[in-house]
């Protein structure tokens, strides 16, 4: 039997979120081991010898360690094939993962912790303007998002199809990220919808921050 998996990564983390619901919509059992990202952890000896960027997630597996999340997704894709995330039709495999890419490369990076830490010290904005600058570039994405949503072929709430893709295991995180900094979400019933419908799921509620060890 191949050694268990093991996520490193932080509960409030988007990246290390996504990797958890795709592993849980697969029913592949994984062991977590918390990274403190507020105190610091990642950038500790221990953490750098795993991945040298300082950043979560790192998942363990039998074949070495695997960061990025967006590779890691792909590698538990492979892995797992069923229940697929991604669909068969190539033309349907890059709509999804145009969506999704369009999070994890537009939205996300320009609203997590170590850049909001710049807006708010360095850059003399305080919490308030960091909060805002979260707001801003989270639904000035979910203004397109929204669209391109609108124009899927989704059923039962989902965007793609009737069940989860690579596309709510993006939003999901997404989503709980916009909650918290207070973005107004009523400009977006297509991305509500698909939200709560894949947490309506118990394998993928089960993933949500306020279920992790690490949870404050």
């Amino acid at each position: 039997m191949p050694a268990p998996l093991i996520l490193h990564g932080y509960f409030r983390s988007g990246t290390t979120y996504r990797v958890r619901l795709a592993l849980n919509h697969k029913g592949v059992a994984y062991e977590t081991r918390p990274v403190n990202l507020v105190e610091g952890a990642q950038r500790s000896a221990d953490y750098l010898a795993r991945n040298p960027q300082g950043l979560v997630p790192a998942l363990e597996t039998p074949g070495g360690v695997l960061t990025q999340s967006p590779a890691i997704l792909e590698w538990i894709e492979e892995t797992w094939p069923e229940p697929a995330l991604l669909p068969a039709h190539p033309v349907r495999r890059a709509r999804v993962r145009a969506f999704a890419a369009a999070i994890g490369c537009d939205i996300h990076p320009i609203q997590n912790l170590r850049v909001l830490k710049k807006v708010s010290g360095e850059l003399g904005q305080g919490q308030e303007g960091a909060q805002d600058w979260a707001r801003h570039w989270i639904a000035t994405g979910f203004e397109a998002l929204e669209k391109l949503a609108a124009a899927a072929d989704g059923q039962g709430g989902f965007i793609f199809g009737d069940a989860p893709t690579m596309a709510e295991i993006y939003l999901v995180p997404q989503m709980f990220n916009a909650r918290r900094f207070g973005v107004d979400l009523d400009a977006f019933p297509r991305l509500v919808a698909a939200d709560a419908a894949a947490r309506a799921i118990p394998e993928l509620a089960a993933a949500a921050p306020e279920n992790q060890p690490d949870a404050a």
